[in-house]
């Protein structure tokens, strides 16, 4: 199988790509250091899985995948991060992504989830236990509404006018917010919602 690995730190990107190409049936014909270099070598080269550091300069491994699915790339995608978070997961599964494993596992365990990739199979790090992937919002659908609106930027004054609310109850929807999601305020509720893929 042919892969491109675009991993923004060139010691790690390296040696990723060394420790892979002693397998026999792997030829690594591309690397990258960011995602625009990424989309430009994957559709130069039609490799048969990108292996994608979700966190890279230009464009992140989501985006890289995103913009994929939407030219209908036959490349298969394999996410590969530090992060062990439920909105990036969500995120990566919903652009198409066929694996997510985490840094930390060895490499002769990216190569066996390679080739399960390539066979049709999904792989996802077994850290991400499956309660971990189906993590519930606690949020209503107003909630999220609020939410969307501190996200615009809005105030509660905006609020009033566009929801039909009292500004009393939008400031109770937005502590009941801040508490269900253990956040410390307002910003920081919209980016926990975000990141957990409920907004």
């Amino acid at each position: 199988m042919r892969i491109v690995i675009a991993e923004d730190q060139g010691m790690l990107r390296g040696a990723i790509s060394r420790l892979l190409s002693m397998e026999n049936d792997i030829q690594v014909v591309g690397e990258a250091a960011n995602g625009e270099e990424a989309v430009e070598i994957i559709q130069r080269l039609q490799p048969d899985i990108a292996i994608l550091d979700i966190e890279m300069p230009h464009l992140s491994g989501l985006e890289v995948a995103e913009h994929l699915q939407k030219i209908n790339s036959t490349c298969l995608v394999a996410i590969v991060t530090t992060f062990a978070r439920s909105g990036y997961l969500q995120k990566a599964v919903k652009a198409g992504a066929r694996g997510y494993l985490l840094k930390d596992s060895p490499v002769s365990h990216l190569a066996e989830s390679l080739r399960k990739i390539y066979s049709g199979q999904r792989v996802f790090s077994p850290q991400l236990t499956f309660s971990f992937i189906e993590e519930k919002n606690p949020l209503t659908k107003r909630e999220i509404e609020i939410l969307q609106c501190l996200k615009r930027g809005d105030s509660v004054k905006d609020m009033n006018q566009s929801l039909y609310l009292s500004e009393g109850t939008i400031r109770n929807y937005i502590s009941e917010i801040i508490q269900k999601l253990e956040a410390k305020n307002r910003i920081e509720a919209v980016t926990i919602a975000e990141e957990k893929g409920w907004l």
